[in-house]
């Protein structure tokens, strides 16, 4: 399957709903079912996850040891805010108001494809983190995926 890529700014209207863009609706699985679940993800942006992907992601928090308190902490997180949103006619999802409060999405949000699932950001927020990166893109690069051999 392909992944989810590129990006896109898109307007909220005043119903918290956002367009999915159309090349990221098209990879979308059949298991999916047009359906998402939406929760709270990094650095205050919004993770959208398909529905079949969102399965895998149950699966391995189900295998997480329920006596640890990092553990039970870090799904409370995660589950908390989720929510599934299924897309309507026109391509679009609502976004749960307290997912909007946390990630400060007023009536612009930013779409970027991030392989499994989507991120949701404020574009201002998404700029200021760009800015803010320590390593340029060339020196994360070689960091990040370095010489494989």
């Amino acid at each position: 399957m392909a992944g989810f890529k590129g990006q896109a700014e898109y307007s909220v209207d005043s119903k918290g709903r956002l367009a999915i863009p159309a090349k990221m609706r098209n990879v979308l699985s059949p298991d999916a079912k047009g359906t998402f679940t939406i929760t709270r993800g990094f650095e205050n942006c919004i993770f959208l996850y398909p529905l079949d992907k969102w399965s895998e992601i149950e699966s391995q928090m189900r295998e997480l040891n329920s006596y640890s308190r990092e553990s039970r902490h870090f799904v409370r997180n995660i589950l908390m805010w989720a929510d599934e949103v299924v897309l309507d006619a026109q391509g679009r999802i609502g976004i749960p108001k307290p997912l909007q409060e946390l990630a400060g999405i007023d009536d612009k949000a930013l779409v970027i494809g991030s392989l499994d699932y989507i991120e949701i950001w404020n574009p201002v927020s998404f700029q200021q983190y760009m800015d803010n990166q320590e390593d340029d893109y060339e020196t994360l690069a070689e960091r990040v995926m370095g010489i494989r051999r």
